[in-house]
């Protein structure tokens, strides 16, 4: 069990992706703050993207999950804040190395593009990955 608190959110597209992936996170022990949307009627990406964004800057979470459908939409509205890191990732591979190169603090997934197997196996290496720093630490730097 971990006491660290995942924030996730998703557009209408995302919800069924979303739901599942805060229950793969319950079962890895970790709280979830699930900032919607809760419903399939239609919402837009960006305000759950900003809603993300409030979570991880004031706390309780310091790590996010965001979901749209392709993944798109909703990583360039939460890379539009400094303090997020979203990384939006098509494979397991794609998921490590946006931890270990990037410290990406926020995984980005597409509902309409990913099967659930392959999202839940993206989430489990983001959240088992560190960042390596080193030479990767000053490019980070640049984009905070």
């Amino acid at each position: 069990m971990t006491d660290e608190t995942i924030a996730i959110a998703g557009d209408h597209a995302g919800l069924e992706l979303k739901n599942a992936l805060a229950e793969q996170l319950r079962g890895m022990g970790f709280s979830v703050l699930d900032l919607g949307t809760n419903t399939g009627d239609s919402v837009d990406y960006p305000d759950f993207a900003d809603k993300l964004a409030d979570a991880l800057k004031t706390g309780p979470a310091r790590r996010g999950v965001l979901v749209c459908g392709t993944g798109i939409g909703i990583s360039i509205a939460a890379n539009r804040h400094r303090h997020l890191r979203a990384a939006l990732c098509h494979n397991a591979t794609d998921a490590r190395l946006s931890r270990q190169h990037n410290d990406a603090n926020v995984l980005v997934l597409g509902a309409r593009t990913l099967g659930a197997e392959v999202a839940a196996d993206c989430l489990k290496t983001f959240l088992a990955t560190e960042f390596e720093g080193g030479r990767h630490q000053p490019r980070v730097s640049k984009m905070s």
